[in-house]
């Protein structure tokens, strides 16, 4: 079995016990097509929709998730298709992740010569050769006067 996420959104001018009913309808659509129930979330509760559907702006938000076989998906959006209290519906197929990537070995650190004093005399001879340069350019202007 599966494990699948279905999101679908009643319509807000449905009572509360009428929405209660319908929620528990489809539940009992899942388990009696073999199908399990594993949590019914309703805390999103009523939510503003992107865009009008049927003319409405808002939408009961309903998330359910379960473990079902491959078949029932299609037979849970075909009784949501026809139902007019649900504005849409979704199903999505849950994947478990699995790496196959094997994690790098430890690379040895690499022991250093004494690159340190040659890395600071370095720095002293760096800046002296800009300067020389920019005093060059200085030298012709006052040449070509």
């Amino acid at each position: 079995m599966n494990r699948y996420e279905l999101t679908y959104i009643i319509d807000p001018a449905l009572e509360e016990t009428a929405r209660k009913e319908l929620i528990e309808k489809v539940s009992a659509l899942i388990a009696a097509n073999g199908g399990e129930v594993e949590k019914v979330d309703e805390t999103w509760g009523k939510r503003r929709l992107a865009y009008a559907i049927n003319y409405k702006t808002e939408g009961w938000y309903v998330l359910v998730t379960m473990q079902a076989p491959a078949e029932l998906p299609r037979e849970v959006e075909r009784v949501l298709r026809i139902n007019d209290s649900i504005l849409r519906y979704m199903t999505v197929k849950l994947e478990v992740k699995q790496s196959k990537v094997k994690p790098r070995p430890a690379r040895p650190v690499a022991e250093e010569a004494p690159a340190p004093e040659a890395a600071a005399e370095a720095p002293d001879e760096a800046p002296e050769a800009p300067a020389a340069e920019a005093e060059a350019p200085a030298a012709e202007a006052t040449e070509a006067e």
